[in-house]
């Protein structure tokens, strides 16, 4: 009797570069919402920005390599789907907050337990303020960034012009969504809201450029050996 061999049904291969960048995207989304909470001073200005906004840029710049390489549709679906680990952390949060404390810690660490649930009960406005802010400004940042490609792929410098332009629009929206609807009536917002612009335009014409060159290349190299490795 001949045993029937069952051959293993076979995925849809990922590209390399697009698996590695799924994998960062889903953790920027969670970290920009925690690291929004402190205010910090970007030397020499001495104008104040959450601190959300460094992995914001880098969810900024995944977003437009991964509509370079891969897609409008492919970037839009990416930005979409990055509400889940933000709902989940969420939810996390929540159910970390209402838990009861440990013993020895309530005996030995009492002012760090305090200064944690502080500090995270009052997320709740930047949890609820980030998910409007992140949908608006990187979808319109994924829009920008494709409609400005035109027709064709363009080269080195079309893509550092268009990653400025789309990130310097998308970001400036995204401050004012995000620090309107997470810290007004709780103090003065217009320093900081004046600062969150300008370090967001700033370091969109600064900085972004060159990340995303940088990423475009990344990527491509990823493809390239993944493919090497398939022959």
């Amino acid at each position: 009797m001949t045993e029937t061999s069952h051959a293993e049904p076979q995925s849809p291969p990922i590209p390399r570069a697009l698996f590695v960048y799924l994998l960062l995207y889903g953790g920027m989304t969670v970290l920009a919402g925690m690291l929004a909470f402190k205010q910090v001073r970007l030397w020499p200005s001495s104008l104040a920005v959450e601190a959300g906004i460094f992995s914001f840029l880098i969810l900024v710049v995944i977003s437009s390599t991964v509509a370079q390489l891969y897609g409008r549709s492919l970037a839009n679906k990416l930005v979409w789907w990055g509400f889940i680990p933000l709902l989940i952390a969420s939810m996390l949060m929540q159910l970390v907050l209402k838990l009861p404390a440990s013993v020895e810690m309530l005996q030995f660490r009492a002012d760090d337990l305090a200064a944690f649930e502080r500090v995270n009960s009052q997320l709740w406005r930047v949890w609820m303020a980030g998910p409007a802010a992140y949908i608006v400004s990187l979808l319109l940042n994924v829009w920008i960034f494709s409609r400005l490609r035109g027709t064709g792929n363009g080269g080195t410098v079309s893509l550092m012009v268009r990653g400025a332009v789309a990130s310097a629009l998308s970001q400036a929206l995204d401050s004012v969504i995000f620090i309107t609807l997470a810290f007004y009536g709780e103090f003065a917002i217009r320093d900081l809201l004046i600062g969150q612009v300008l370090a967001k335009v700033t370091l969109s014409f600064v900085l972004v450029p060159f990340l995303i060159t940088g990423g475009v290349a990344l990527a491509r190299w990823l493809d390239a050996r993944d493919a090497v490795a398939t022959r």
